[in-house]
């Protein structure tokens, strides 16, 4: 099975029928994609977004390979060097932003910028690299943001989810699902999974927050 990778998903050149959305909304809600080199965050955004996404891809080249461990996604010609912004309409006064962030260890600086004011945060996994993912979940930790994972088909062997939570050491509160980053419909599921994930969270802690 292809990776499913940024190339796979809409370019510059493909035409792109989703239709620009009004600045009408009284609420902006801001989410964060993370998660190691190569593992889908592009795609994801790309797949979702209700706009023509923003994109901060470049070409990689020989020089980058020096930077770059490039071994386990041969296949990848660009890389995003800032960040990967999409928006979703949920009503007619809500816009959720999304952000996709730089997978490269020396991109990592800007994941506290993007970090502030987030609602939320989907880890993405590829689980033939599962340890590619730690920086991300360590950082969420860190940052006290909640947070799902989802593991991006790319066809490799399959993991169990106690496997992949132990791989991980995953809290169990933490959702852990199974998604397609190029099928809108599953990268749909993804945020609709975070959402129900953040309002568990608020409604648990609204008695704390009451007194």
């Amino acid at each position: 099975m292809d990776s499913a990778t940024s190339e796979d998903s809409v370019t510059s050149e493909t035409p792109d029928p989703r239709t620009p959305l009004g600045a009408s909304a009284d609420n902006g809600l801001k989410i964060v994609v993370v998660g190691g080199f190569g593992v889908g965050k592009t795609t994801l955004v790309r797949s979702v977004s209700e706009i023509r996404p923003l994109s901060t891809e470049e070409t990689m080249t020989r020089a980058g390979e020096a930077v770059d461990d490039i071994s386990e996604v041969r296949g990848k010609s660009a890389t995003t060097v800032a960040f990967d912004f999409g928006r979703i309409s949920l009503d007619t006064r809500n816009i959720l932003y999304l952000f996709g962030a730089p997978g490269q260890e020396r991109f990592w600086f800007l994941w506290d910028r993007l970090f502030a004011g987030t609602l939320g945060a989907v880890v993405l996994v590829d689980t033939r690299r599962i340890d590619d993912s730690w920086y991300a979940i360590d950082r969420l930790e860190r940052h006290g943001t909640p947070f799902i994972v989802a593991c991006n088909d790319f066809g490799g062997p399959a993991h169990t989810p106690a496997q992949i939570r132990e791989a991980l050491d995953l809290d169990p509160h933490v959702p852990l699902i199974d998604c397609d980053a190029r099928s809108r419909e599953s990268s749909k599921q993804v945020l609709i999974t975070l959402v129900e994930h953040l309002k568990s969270l608020y409604v648990s802690r609204a008695p704390e927050l009451a007194l």
